[in-house]
């Protein structure tokens, strides 16, 4: 199947900039221009040195110098020009990109690579402004170099040009090839590189758990094999270009012996003079740049082409989880949650909920216990539309929540899960996550609900200290507490706790709880718990297995029946 590029798509990026490229485009046919009239100059300096005259020789240098600066000048407008454009189109698409990740499903994430995604966002969307920014500022001018100084030749001497232009579609063949296979290996040696950065992320990301396990040796080994994959991609790529210099560059000289023999007998002959000569031979040296540069431009766009196609692959991606055109706000909701026969299964013929029917009232407190894999996560997942099911609806006070936009539905569900997620910034800026403009007050209390207001201020810099990567600098407890804040900050009405507790020491688990209990005070409350001491003084204990409720009741009704939750119980406390 024959590959198409995806180039085409960047005239999207490139229309902004229209009037930056068109100023330099100017700049380019002057550029263009003055490399005939140096040529030109070169045989009329050969005739006046020739002919001993001092003064003409002197006019002719003064002129030329006045090419040459003037060709200078432009270039640099045309240079500036082009890297401002490029750089430009670079952005837009960096930050398109990233926009566009941030709207893809959970699904997408969980099976994509965090490493190689950073390398697309970073590294391939700069090899594209590096290519943009070469085909204005390299490879166009030098087309236009290219045609001038032929077009100068052939009214020259259309013999020699033509003697000289026999290998061109040989070299064009070869060009071609070269730029294919290159596109092909560059595309391999960047997928090496992305799951190179993606190992690094993710063992430097579990330094601890290496260390803890003393896997120092096995990691080391794992990243060195990923390194050679790595090196033998790019040597492969590097080989073909460094054999594609001697191929194109014999073919060149083959090329200038002719055009020297066939130049000598024309003299011979009398049908060129040796200034017309020195003249064309100029132009001629005049075309090896050019060649030379648009021969690695074009290895250089083939290799770029796979940087291309690896970011709109991005952009192509479609969400599975997307909003209605003119989806309307969620009004503020009382918190009645309703699941209408739900099947969900994240793979076809695997369910992970089966036919699920359940009704929530405003302010009830919902414990979810089961086995793992029994669909717990999987069904207070659903409410926020982090995935939809295949079959079924849920309701909020009435209104499918597929029928109003993402960010209002969301607004008003809170979440604390089991491991709280920190960003670098400040405690403030954690707490208020989401928000450009927040309220410090309005902050401050909800740190005060949550039993952190204590431990913040106590910090060096109180709200404004830095949290370290992933907060690394703050405890379980400490952390666990300022996911609850900002789970507060937003005042939802429905509220999701995802093995709050599970992961902390007694100390810690007795503050976290009591925030708990404080913030799920007239709020409909999902409570994912393992250990069934928390879940005593709920409204109502759902048992799932194999994504269907089985049992259903309060603590004590259920402790009562003696079926699978009072097994559970048994179980913990015998």
């Amino acid at each position: 199947m024959k590959h198409r590029s995806n180039y085409w798509q960047l005239s999207t990026y490139l229309r902004p900039q229209w009037k930056i490229i068109a100023q330099a485009m100017v700049c380019t046919l002057v550029f263009t221009a003055t490399w005939p009239i140096l040529a030109w100059l070169a045989g009329r300096m050969a005739e006046r040195i020739g002919a001993g005259n001092v003064g003409a020789i002197a006019e002719l240098t003064s002129f030329a110098a006045v090419v040459w600066v003037g060709q200078k000048l432009v270039q640099y407008g045309q240079d500036t020009l082009m890297a401002k454009a490029a750089l430009s189109i670079a952005l837009q698409l960096r930050q398109e990109t990233y926009a566009h990740l941030q709207h893809l499903s959970l699904s997408y994430f969980e099976t994509m690579q965090t490493g190689d995604l950073a390398y697309r966002l970073t590294e391939d969307v700069d090899r594209i402004g590096e290519v943009v920014n070469k085909l204005f500022h390299e490879f166009v001018p030098n087309v236009l170099r290219l045609v001038a100084v032929l077009g100068y030749m052939i009214w020259v001497n259309w013999q020699l040009t033509l003697a000289t232009l026999i290998v061109a579609p040989l070299l064009a063949v070869l060009i071609g090839w070269f730029g294919e296979r290159l596109r092909k290996l560059s595309h391999r040696s960047q997928s090496r590189v992305s799951d190179l950065s993606g190992l690094i992320i993710e063992m430097l990301s579990g330094i601890r758990l290496v260390q803890a396990f003393a896997a120092e040796e096995y990691v080391i080994d794992r990243f060195s094999r990923e390194a050679e994959r790595n090196r033998q991609a790019r040597y492969a790529m590097e080989r073909l270009r460094a054999s594609q210099y001697p191929v194109v560059g014999s073919l060149e000289a083959l090329s200038m012996l002719s055009l020297l023999l066939l130049g000598g007998w024309q003299i011979s002959k009398g049908q060129l003079t040796g200034s017309g000569f020195i003249s064309y031979v100029t132009a001629v040296a005049l075309l090896f740049e050019p060649i030379a540069t648009i021969t690695s431009s074009y290895n250089e766009f083939k290799q770029g082409e796979a940087s291309v196609d690896r970011v709109f692959e991005l952009l192509w991606l479609k969400p599975t989880i997307v909003e209605k055109p003119d989806a309307p706000m969620l009004a503020p909701v009382m918190g009645k949650v309703e699941f209408g026969n739900v099947t969900f299964s994240y793979q076809p013929d695997r369910p992970v909920l089966q036919d699920l029917n359940l009704l929530v009232l405003p302010g009830e407190m919902i414990a979810l216990v089961g086995a793992s894999g029994a669909g717990k996560t999987t069904l207070v997942n659903l409410i926020p539309r982090f995935y939809d099911p295949q079959i079924g609806d849920i309701w909020l006070d009435g209104t499918n929540v597929r029928d109003v936009s993402l960010r209002s539905l969301r607004r008003q569900i809170g979440i604390v899960p089991q491991e709280t997620t920190l960003f670098s910034g400040t405690i403030a800026q954690n707490i208020a996550f989401g928000q450009l403009d927040f309220d410090l007050d309005a902050v401050k209390e909800a740190a005060k609900i949550a039993n952190a207001h204590q431990f913040i201020s106590q910090l060096p810099e109180g709200y404004n200290t830095w949290v370290g990567e992933r907060g690394v600098n703050l405890s379980g407890g400490q952390r666990q507490r300022l996911a609850i804040a900002r789970a507060m900050l937003l005042n939802p009405r429905i509220l999701i706790l995802d093995e709050a507790t599970s992961a902390l020491d007694s100390e810690s688990e007795s503050l976290v709880q009591e925030a708990l209990e404080r913030i799920m005070q007239g709020r409909t409350v999902f409570i994912i718990a393992h250990r069934l001491a928390t879940v005593r003084r709920v409204d109502r204990i759902l048992i799932l297995e194999k994504g269907r409720v089985v049992e259903s009741g309060t603590h004590s009704e259920l402790i009562a029946e003696g079926g699978r939750y009072a097994r559970f119980y048994a179980q913990q406390f015998s």
